[in-house]
């Protein structure tokens, strides 16, 4: 800006900086699901979605570069973990998505997820002052009840969500409700084991009276017995919840496979003869590796 005092243009160049994201690439799906790899200024990559349904539009975004957790279904568990996201990266992920969803389908962003890379809770500050701006009228605008965040459980931070009061959407990515068999896929369940997580999400409910969504993914002969099933249902029964069964995306780092169909549906029958709210989420993006648990920064040229 050459309109402005010399003496203004030197102090806004010492002390400010912009690192506005750049896309690096996209690529669409058969089914209209678009990845979009966004370079970071410092060289780093994270992926957001883009997933259009018939009455919505949804982003998916990171608040990390790479994942600390190592869960061994998630592809982004195998890149190492390498920083935070500040606020800025995570509203500018947002933003571009918000501009790519009105340019590519001719709708206005509708819901935000928080289940791209990285763990949100492990990034606290970072993710809150984003929403912030996210929902602000001088922001986007979005309402906090369309935004829902997942954690892989830190329970401790589960509770803070509680004491600030936040007005967004909680889900829980639980995958076993047994100690020691989800430890053996999540480790952080060693430090955050189930019944620590389920005093967390009954104080997040007592505080903020938002009922927390508890994410499954489906693991063929994993995770998908009857007894799976039944400890399922004994868990959510502690909570305030509804239960959201996620078809498993294959990964080329595990021989995971996804869950048959019968072994999936007398899954939901059991879980609904104990009178909890399922659904089944399908998987969009499989073929362009941009589904649930397959965000690893591959195809990017």
């Amino acid at each position: 800006m050459s309109n402005i005092p010399i003496e203004i243009r030197e102090k806004l160049s010492n002390d400010f900086e912009l690192k506005p994201l750049k896309i690096l690439n996209s690529f669409k799906s058969a089914d209209g699901t678009i990845k979009v790899a966004f370079e970071l200024w410092d060289g780093n990559i994270v992926e957001g979605v883009l997933i259009p349904s018939a009455d919505r539009i949804t982003a998916c975004v990171s608040s990390q570069v790479g994942c600390s957790l190592n869960c061994s279904f998630c592809a982004t568990g195998y890149l190492p973990y390498k920083r935070n996201l500040d606020a800025g990266e995570i509203f500018d992920q947002v933003y571009l998505l918000k501009k790519l969803a009105l340019e590519k389908n001719n709708i206005n962003l509708s819901n935000i997820v928080f289940m791209g890379m990285g763990e949100p809770l492990l990034n606290y500050s970072n993710l809150l002052k984003s929403i912030e701006h996210i929902t602000s009228p001088v922001g986007l605008a979005i309402s906090p009840q369309r935004i829902t965040v997942s954690t892989s459980g830190i329970a401790k931070m589960i509770k803070k969500l509680g004491d600030d009061n936040v007005k967004f959407n909680l889900a829980l990515s639980l995958h076993y409700a047994d100690n020691d068999k989800r430890t053996s896929i999540m480790p952080i369940n060693e430090s955050n084991n189930l019944e620590m997580l389920a005093e967390a999400l009954e104080y997040f409910y007592s505080k903020t009276k938002t009922r927390v969504t508890l994410e499954y993914c489906m693991i063929s002969e994993i995770n998908d017995t009857e007894q799976d099933a039944l400890n399922l249902a004994n868990f959510a029964r502690k909570v305030k919840c509804k239960i959201n069964l996620i078809e498993y995306n294959p990964i080329d780092n595990a021989l995971y496979k996804p869950s048959t169909n019968i072994a999936t549906q007398n899954f939901i029958k059991i879980l609904e003869q104990k009178k909890h709210i399922v659904n089944l989420r399908r998987s969009r993006g499989k073929d362009i590796n941009a589904a649930c648990g397959q965000l690893a920064n591959k195809l990017l040229k």
